[in-house]
């Protein structure tokens, strides 16, 4: 080892061997930078290109465009939505004041008399409003009787017959 450091010597200073060594350090770590920096760039591409491609569609479309026009499709089907419910409601109203509960009863109102002839037939809303008819048949006459409901009753005395198909009329299911 003392030839070599001798001969080293003998060409250059010790210090200038140092030195010498210290530059081609630096030279190689500016290659290392420089090698690191276009690496650097190549992906920095790579990444602006694959976020390109995450953001385009097979259609061609930017997501930020498709998103602000599921934004607006959106808003115009809330719109819509709102209209329909108003509609709904309107027609929710008209069908729980609307006759949808109808029921008959037959009966012999006189002994007398052969077959149910008699009757009485409720139309009733789902509230329980509207109208009791009845008819009493005898050998002579028939007279038809009408009497309003409201809530499942009446101002008027109701026969038993009247009652019964009233409450057969109120069972149904009604529309909350």
């Amino acid at each position: 080892m003392k030839i070599s450091l001798a001969l080293l010597k003998g060409i250059m200073p010790l210090f200038w061997w140092g030195v010498s060594a210290l530059i081609i350090l630096l030279v190689i770590a500016f290659l290392i930078i420089i090698l690191l920096y276009r690496r650097l760039n190549r992906r920095m591409k790579q990444f602006e290109s694959s976020s390109l491609t995450l953001q385009t569609f097979m259609s061609g479309h930017q997501l930020d465009t498709l998103l602000q026009e599921y934004i607006q499709k959106v808003a115009i089907q809330k719109q819509e939505l709102n209209k329909v419910e108003t509609r709904l409601s309107q027609v929710e109203i008209k069908i729980r004041a609307g006759v949808d509960r109808a029921e008959l009863l037959r009966f012999r109102a006189f002994e007398n008399v052969g077959g149910d002839l008699s009757f009485a037939f409720a139309l009733l809303n789902q509230e329980g409003s509207g109208v009791v008819l009845s008819s009493i048949h005898n050998r002579d006459e028939s007279r038809v009787y009408a009497k309003p409901i409201k809530g499942g009753l009446s101002t008027y005395s109701l026969t038993s017959e009247e009652k019964e198909v009233i409450d057969r009329a109120m069972l149904g299911q009604k529309i909350q």
